[in-house]
């Protein structure tokens, strides 16, 4: 079952090659924040974006003395928040704080003529690598291997609950690709949504954050199959890498911090400053533990040239997810 697929931060870093260092100098002397900022996120409350950029906010607002103030603005994808920040003036004072699922997925899906080169992005403050693919325990699924058999035996027979177009569905459609496996794609709404199907049984299977299913792992009521990271993340506990079974596969989500495009480039660099300084607080690394998140950063130019790589991959799914919508 050895194949090879790649939509990942460090693998896009590899086939790059090396890339210049970020400097963590604020840049010269320009003089931001003068006010509160705003930072629009592209969900709702609660969930590991809105996490992710409430801790942002809270370690901006201790180095900096200014408030960073978060907004959700969920809908759409994430369209609705991406237009309220890209028509927002240049000026520094609005963030957009977003993931692949609106910067890439929306315009390959075709939600969306925006690309992520629509906005000014600063950087990447954060990388989601607490998804694990789950199986419930109704479904029978005990292992990735089994997964692949029966869906082979029975192609179609093992739901996939996922939000059609998203960032879910994508991590779907590359497993599919990866296994030569075929699921059945299910609109089965958010995670709590996705979860409570699975429990219910209507659900066999889907990619998920492990906080969110780690009581039903450990009561029995689920499996978790693997997770789709480079190495183990130790905070998932014994949960395989999809490597370790023979899938050389890792899905990295980025959280990413973008200006409306013509901002001062200083600006953005000095956001992308502090956000490096954030990362480097022990507190900040301690606070990401309860989302089993470890500490990661890219610079500016790392960052788009990581967005540009997964564009590319996504873009072999365009037909399948234009479909679905």
């Amino acid at each position: 079952m050895k194949k090879t697929f790649r939509a990942s931060l460090l693998s896009a870093l590899v086939g790059m090659g090396a890339l210049a260092t970020h400097s963590a100098t604020f840049a010269d002397e320009v003089k931001w924040p003068t006010r509160p900022v705003q930072v629009v996120v592209i969900a709702n409350p609660g969930g590991d974006t809105d996490f992710n950029a409430r801790m942002m906010a809270k370690y901006f607002n201790e180095i900096t003395g200014k408030t960073m103030v978060v907004t959700n603005v969920a809908g759409g994808g994430g369209t609705l928040a991406a237009e309220q920040v890209k028509g927002a003036a240049a000026d520094g004072n609005t963030i957009l704080f977003t993931h692949p699922g609106q910067l890439i997925v929306n315009e390959v899906a075709g939600l969306t003529e925006d690309s992520f080169e629509t906005f000014d992005v600063s950087c990447i403050a954060g990388v989601d690598k607490s998804t694990v693919f789950v199986a419930s325990k109704q479904s029978g699924v005990t292992s990735m291997q089994d997964l692949v058999d029966k869906s082979k035996a029975n192609p179609g027979s093992i739901t996939y609950g996922t939000e059609m177009g998203s960032f879910s569905h994508i991590q779907g459609l590359m497993l599919e690709k990866l296994t030569g496996a075929k699921l059945k794609m299910v609109d089965g709404g958010t995670v709590s949504d996705r979860v409570v199907g699975m429990l219910g049984g209507r659900l066999d299977m889907g990619a998920i954050t492990y906080g969110s299913v780690q009581d039903y792992v450990q009561g029995g009521q689920m499996v978790a199959l693997g997770q789709p990271n480079e190495e183990r993340n130790a905070m998932l506990g014994e949960v395989p890498t999809l490597k370790e079974q023979g899938l050389d596969i890792t899905m990295d989500k980025p959280y990413v911090v973008a200006f409306p495009k013509g901002t001062d480039p200083a600006i953005v660099k000095k956001m992308s400053d502090i956000m490096k300084q954030i990362t480097e607080k022990p507190a900040y690394a301690e606070d990401l533990k309860k989302f089993k998140q470890p500490v990661a950063f890219y610079g500016t130019e790392e960052a788009k040239q990581i967005l540009a790589k997964t564009r590319e991959d996504f873009m072999q799914f365009k037909d399948e997810l234009r479909k679905a919508k």
